[in-house]
């Protein structure tokens, strides 16, 4: 995911094991660089609010701010929606 650096999109993933120093330990240790929001626990409010229910939980928000995409884990399937919303911010749509 390098090449998309500084792309109009942002990938988001909301962590729910509540201690953010091992959060960062991990992501550092499995390369893990996209932005991930410290959650403390299952039933913290980003849960609550965004209907979590499985993990891992991503979203994939496009160049205005708008969740575009969720639970895009399959690594084809990422890249397809990442190429889709650079293709859109690069339209102007």
């Amino acid at each position: 995911m390098a090449r998309y650096k500084d792309k109009p999109f942002a990938l988001v993933g909301v962590n729910s094991d509540g201690d953010r120093d091992v959060l960062v330990k991990l992501m550092k240790e499995n390369g893990i660089t996209w932005r991930n929001a410290v959650d403390g626990s299952r039933d913290g409010p980003l849960h609550t609010r965004w209907n979590i229910h499985g993990w891992p939980t991503f979203y994939l928000i496009d160049a205005k701010g708008v969740i575009r995409y969720r639970d895009v884990v399959e690594v084809q399937e990422l890249q397809d929606a990442v190429e889709a919303l650079l293709r859109e911010a690069n339209t102007g749509q």
